[in-house]
């Protein structure tokens, strides 16, 4: 009796997943397939950039020409899992009745809305309402943020409805096309690495260094192409706000590493360079988040490194590095836009050339899982960081959020 217990609960969780799945598969092919985007093309015509709607009529078409079908997609597949749990698992098959029922709903919503049903559209249609976002978007469900950027910034991410999962597979949960991003230690390895995996998928790359000569990525069989460089120095942070205020993605790649040097020039260096140099730039840049648009496609990319973890064999190095960790945890609590974590492991580069890793491959990595909105990206060799990290930073996080206080 408790199998069959499970068997339904499991399934009936399941059928509602999987009529999420099928609902963002529609979406994802209505903008590949033409029949299907002459449809869902009326739902982007709906609404303004600040979720007000157009046209009512406008609006009232587009639940008949793009939700309705679309709950009918979901109702089928859902008939046809029905199905197939009733072969499989011949007693605990109704719990896929949930999900037929949870698409009922959507299916209600969209008939009273396409009705011109004011309430309908005010308690069914949660990611269209109009006013100010109230958090940036969020990582595992669909809230107005995330789905404002599938109309506004890219039409060609963003599918998810309500759980982000389909858009965590393709690798569409984030839009680089387009985005300023500015890398910091542009001029080392890691950052010309990721400054040309970040140029490949179509953003607009700054290069932000401390060295005068200005940053150039090598071409195969080219020339090295200049890219748009803009000196800074440490403890002189402020001279780039006119730069963040253009930026969409900042990268926090610079460091330094006094290897095993304990003397008081090396611990004020190690601090100041690898926790207050990033602080002060990070501070700089969520004070550029002021719009609805701001805070949707914002981010802050910083790497603390799996010295936040491990030991790096070099003792100012995980200190300054894990006193940023624990920063940026503090500071995500009430961050206006998304804060992402690089916890790297040891690649080849100027601070650790006896790395194993290529920053080439590193970069590569960080920027697909950043795709698929992971907030902490982990690359790295060694196990231990993949169970160690996530349960550091939750028990920190979960510290951080009981004893201390929320901005006004």
């Amino acid at each position: 009796m408790i199998t069959l217990g499970i068997e339904t609960i499991g399934l009936g969780f399941g059928s509602i997943v999987w009529a999420e799945v099928v609902r963002d598969i529609y979406h994802s092919l209505a903008h590949v397939w033409t029949p299907l985007y002459r449809l869902h093309v009326w739902h982007h015509k709906a609404f303004r950039a600040d979720l007000e709607i157009v046209d009512p009529e406008i609006y009232r078409r587009s639940q008949w020409c793009n939700d309705v079908p679309e709950c009918f997609v979901m109702l089928a597949a859902g008939l046809g899992a029905w199905a197939l749990a009733y072969g499989v698992v011949p007693l605990g098959h109704w719990g896929m009745v949930v999900g037929l029922v949870y698409t009922l709903g959507f299916l209600g919503g969209a008939v009273a809305r396409g009705t011109g049903s004011k309430v309908a559209h005010d308690l069914t249609d949660l990611t269209h309402l109009p006013g100010a976002f109230t958090a940036p978007p969020a990582p595992w469900f669909v809230n107005r943020t995330y789905h404002w950027r599938h109309h506004f910034d890219n039409q060609k991410a963003y599918y998810s409805g309500t759980f982000t999962l389909v858009d965590q597979i393709l690798g569409t949960a984030l839009s680089l096309k387009g985005k300023t991003i500015a890398v910091t230690g542009a001029s080392g390895t890691l950052g010309q690495a990721l400054l040309g995996e970040l140029r490949r998928k179509g953003a607009k790359v700054i290069a932000l260094t401390s060295r005068p000569q200005p940053v150039s990525l090598s071409q195969p069989g080219g020339q090295p192409q200049p890219l748009p460089t803009v000196t800074w120095t440490v403890g002189q942070e402020a001279a780039l706000a006119e730069t963040l205020a253009t930026v969409d993605i900042l990268v926090l790649n610079h460091g330094v590493n006094v290897q095993g040097d304990r003397t008081p020039a090396a611990i004020e260096t190690s601090y100041e360079v690898n926790t207050f140099s990033q602080w002060r730039l990070l501070e700089l840049f969520l004070g550029t988040v002021r719009t609805n648009a701001q805070m949707a496609c914002k981010e802050v990319w910083v790497n603390t490194s799996e010295a936040e973890v491990n030991p790096a064999f070099s003792p100012l190095y995980e200190l300054s590095k894990r006193t940023l960790g624990d920063l940026v945890t503090l500071r995500r609590l009430d961050a206006p836009c998304v804060m992402r974590k690089l916890i790297l492991g040891p690649f080849r580069s100027d601070l650790n050339p006896v790395g194993v890793m290529s920053a080439d491959w590193v970069a590569k990595q960080v920027v697909n899982l950043a795709q698929r909105d992971f907030r902490n990206i982990i690359v790295t060799i060694n196990p231990l960081t993949y169970g160690l990290f996530p349960l550091k930073e939750l028990a920190v996080s979960l510290y951080f959020r009981l004893f201390s206080r929320s901005r006004p």
